[in-house]
């Protein structure tokens, strides 16, 4: 008789859903069994259960409710929580997404057992350990024994590290999603849903904490969306609901705004995927939309003072702020005025053929480990 490998796959928030959803679907026709366990990081339905159900996740088996908190203890809870799992049902492998407190919690817990760990979105670097995301993505790739990277460059970082063994270039799981998206039949609706014109509007997102969390930076950013607004250009937020807690820490009231500034609660993934596609231009400081944006051929303004993608700056489209943030307003203004032109930035990211080469290496591997 032989054995189905089985992995379990440890996700917590938005970002590992929508990469989680470009893989899952062939991991079942790959023969290769798969259990999910969602750490509860992100637990508000628009952040969590409506994207199991659109983009047709399975049904986490399950959720440790973890919430919110301090890093440490998040990361504890997290960690006693997995570590039970893997121990009742060790499974032949662990899959793990990008970077978050969720993705660190699990490569402690199943190195620490002797259960392989695979790691998608391996090898990016912004080297600021400042950065939570910078600490838990280091010390992932260090732990794992697959690493599947997005680009050359993410391949070029781990092989200066000496992480070249179980390492493989294999694209992007997002732009095969984003791809599959932009075909459907709704990608040009959703912009008329919210009374928008297509390249009439400036869809924004901001959730990262070297911005919110910084008052002088978020100020900054708030003001340049209205300013944008008082001069009659439509700008659209989806507001994550962190963010919103450390506006109002900030006594800035959301509600009050210029009336062409539309805030939103969080979008799905499709409607972000419409609206990040049919805008004018994208000010965001996620490195998931700024993706997206080049992958659809939208310009975009980082608003951040670096990033882990090059690739997308080189494309041409994209616009990175930097350190001076004084200069936000006037760059937004100004990509407004002169959208910089896209390049095909979606052959440095695998061409959207990222899913089915790590499911066929995923495949090789775990035959050879249930072997062993």
């Amino acid at each position: 008789m032989s054995i189905v490998p089985t992995l379990i796959t440890i996700i917590g928030a938005r970002p590992q859903f929508i990469k989680a959803a470009a893989v899952s679907a062939r991991l079942a026709s790959a023969g290769i069994r798969e259990d999910i366990l969602h750490t509860g990081q992100h637990y508000d339905a628009n952040m969590s259960g409506n994207f199991f159900s659109e983009l047709g996740i399975p049904e986490p088996r399950w959720n440790l409710e973890s919430g919110s908190g301090k890093h440490g203890a998040q990361t504890a809870k997290m960690l006693s929580g997995i570590e039970e799992i893997l121990e009742a049902e060790r499974p032949s492998a662990v899959l793990l997404y990008g970077d978050t407190t969720s993705t660190l919690a699990g490569a402690l817990a199943a190195v620490k057992l002797g259960i392989p760990v695979a790691h998608i979105e391996a090898g990016l670097r912004r080297y600021d350990r400042t950065i939570p995301e910078e600490v838990n993505r280091r010390l992932t790739d260090h732990v794992s024994d697959l690493l599947f990277a997005p680009t050359k460059t993410a391949m070029e970082n781990l092989r200066k590290e000496g992480l070249l063994e179980g390492a493989h270039l294999v694209g992007d799981v997002m732009l095969d999603l984003a791809l599959d998206t932009r075909a459907g039949e709704t990608y040009g609706l959703v912009p008329l849903r919210f009374g928008l014109a297509s390249r009439g509007y400036v869809y924004a997102t901001i959730h990262r904490q070297e911005n919110t969390d910084v008052p002088e930076k978020a100020r900054i950013i708030w003001e340049s969306f209205c300013s944008l607004a008082e001069d009659g250009i439509p700008i659209v937020l989806p507001l994550h609901p962190r963010t919103r807690r450390k506006l109002a820490e900030l006594g800035i009231q959301v509600d009050r705004r210029p009336g062409r500034f539309s805030v939103l609660d969080p979008v799905s993934y499709k409607e972000s995927i419409s609206l990040a596609g049919n805008a004018r231009f994208v000010a965001t400081d996620s490195g998931g939309v700024q993706r997206e944006s080049g992958f659809l051929g939208v310009p975009c303004v980082i608003i951040n003072y670096s990033t882990g993608w090059e690739e997308v700056l080189s494309g041409g489209g994209a616009v990175l702020l930097g350190k001076d943030f004084s200069r936000l307003k006037d760059l937004l203004k100004s990509a407004w005025k002169n959208p910089p032109t896209v390049s095909d930035v979606g052959k440095e990211f695998g061409g959207g053929k990222a899913s089915s080469r790590i499911v066929e290496i995923l495949h090789d591997y775990l035959e050879t480990v249930i072997q062993v």
